[in-house]
């Protein structure tokens, strides 16, 4: 059976160019991009890499790359995601590091979704929570203000699987999964949960990729968004 993120990433290469600092994501994806980063010698030697994953990092550094902590000047952002839309907006609910993500997405002069063609609907739906990352101390101010914005909604802290409590994020917050019914229209939903005082960032990925590389059955197809992304 043929791995399509395997293919999706072979396809990335095709839009990075010698000497790029490059965003990296998390993911099975990202690490096939790195795996065929190694193997070229050229492109190994002179790319950097910046990333918000702690694995990716960990695989970086194992593969003998270059990277640092320093996000500025990143040509491409790639990343997978659980699921995004024909507008390329996209939920990235399941690894917790959203906010790191969104800041390399933002000031990346591209920012490339990869990955298999399951993650590509017309439209975002409710099988992915929408997550926000909290300061502890809002924990139940937040809680309060989204059952009042979303009374449909379940609201729940994200618990840890090996060990006792909440889980943590890398910068020391909560996270609450929102699960919806309905998703609400996503232009509202980016600005009205990031408005609540204490949310640090939520994981709906609205406006801000410039193109998706995926593959299927079809073989690769290359998607773009019909607006322009808003320039920082």
């Amino acid at each position: 059976m043929e791995d399509y993120k395997l293919e999706a990433a072979k396809a990335s290469l095709g839009f990075i160019s010698e000497g790029q600092k490059l965003g990296l994501g998390a993911g099975s994806s990202i690490f096939y991009l790195i795996d065929i980063i190694t193997k070229n010698e050229v492109l190994s030697q002179s790319l950097s890499f910046v990333s918000s994953s702690f694995k990716t990092r960990q695989y970086l550094c194992e593969k003998g790359l270059k990277s640092s902590s320093n996000i500025e000047n990143l040509a491409i952002y790639f990343d997978g995601c659980d699921q995004f839309d024909i507008k390329l907006n996209a939920f990235k609910s399941g690894g917790g590091i959203h906010t790191s993500e969104k800041i390399m997405a933002s000031i990346a002069k591209e920012f490339i979704l990869v990955g298999d063609e399951s993650k590509f609907v017309e439209k975002l739906d409710h099988t992915h929570p929408l997550v926000v990352e909290v300061l502890p101390e809002a924990l139940f101010l937040v809680l309060k203000k989204i059952q009042a914005n979303y009374p449909e909604c379940v609201a729940t802290v994200r618990m840890a699987n090996q060990k006792d409590g909440a889980v943590i994020t890398e910068n020391g917050n909560l996270l609450i999964d929102i699960r919806f019914q309905t998703i609400p229209d996503l232009a509202e939903l980016n600005i009205k949960v990031k408005m609540i005082p204490g949310i640090i960032e939520h994981s709906l990925f609205y406006g801000l990729a410039t193109k998706a590389i995926i593959a299927g059955k079809q073989g690769i197809r290359i998607i773009k968004p019909s607006y322009e992304r808003a320039k920082i």
